[in-house]
């Protein structure tokens, strides 16, 4: 990392809710809103009023997000790490798609995380993880996550509470080394009904262009909705921290998702206060022949 000696730690959610209150604040998870079904997923709270606007907005957010990731990276003091966790059909694609179509592959990469391979088994659950992490300037996001390894297996009933409650610790104390060394995570839970689910699925079952996303595993999962919601809400709650806290994004409106996840993304690096780095003294007044 450059310039190391004026990094602060990199929390600007804080920033972001004191400056702008409440339309914030009530979408971060809280102990009075401790079950995602205390959300509704069809909210539109950062609506501009018309569809045509929402997607104006979001065309207009890509640009704006483009042009900060360029002095993120020349800026060089921190990293970003952005998490888009949901079930199925949520809208994770979507969302790299929606948010990020202005900027440069250079400075945001992807990782769409699936179920370990063998050798990725022989370590911790985070070792996969922490070689992922974004480096100085740059901006990770994450299709899927750690968070994985709190829900497939609990759902699944492959760990016991007691190891359950051991990773979270674990992730919470990871996210925070990741923080405390100048990573700005931001997590989202796109939270769609069973209902928007059901329609998304079909439409990958009647697309030939989408039949390739269906896959038999889908209905299985589906089953296990209720527990899963459980577990979203079990995970969420032990792992909403003041370093890495949970934003829960009603995503059965796909252009709202895209609009509040990239408004997030945009007001994080502007918190941030990013500045180009001064010039180097022996290129003043130079000329190029």
């Amino acid at each position: 990392m450059t310039r190391s000696d004026t990094l602060a730690l990199p929390f600007p959610l804080a920033a972001i809710q004191a400056d702008k209150g409440s339309l914030w604040n009530d979408w971060q998870w809280r102990e009075n809103k401790a079950s995602l079904s205390d959300w509704d997923p069809s909210a539109k709270p950062f609506s501009k009023g018309q569809k045509t606007d929402d997607k104006a907005a979001v065309e207009q957010l890509a640009m704006e997000i483009d042009a900060l990731q360029n002095l993120f990276f020349a800026d060089g003091r921190y990293k970003l790490l952005l998490v888009l966790q949901g079930t199925d059909t949520a809208g994770k694609d979507g969302t790299v798609r929606g948010v990020f179509a202005r900027t440069s592959p250079l400075g945001v990469h992807t990782v769409g995380w699936k179920a370990p391979t063998e050798a990725e088994r022989a370590h911790d659950f985070l070792w996969r993880i922490h070689q992922r992490m974004p480096g100085a300037g740059e901006i990770m996001v994450f299709n899927r996550s750690h968070y994985e390894d709190v829900l497939v297996p609990v759902v699944n009933g492959q760990i016991t509470p007691e190891q359950t409650r051991q990773r979270y610790a674990q992730i919470n104390a990871f996210e925070r080394l990741l923080a405390e060394s100048g990573t700005v995570i931001l997590k989202c839970l796109l939270h769609i009904s069973k209902e928007e689910q059901r329609e998304r699925l079909q439409q990958r079952l009647d697309d030939p262009a989408k039949h390739w996303k269906f896959s038999p595993g889908d209905l299985t999962v589906r089953k296990q909705w209720d527990t899963y919601r459980l577990a979203y809400d079990a995970a969420l709650a032990a792992t909403h921290t003041d370093w890495a806290p949970w934003t829960v994004v009603p995503a059965d409106s796909k252009t709202h998702r895209n609009l509040m996840i990239g408004t997030l993304v945009r007001d994080s690096l502007q918190a941030l206060k990013l500045r180009f780095p001064p010039q180097d003294p022996a290129q003043v007044g130079l000329r190029v022949e």
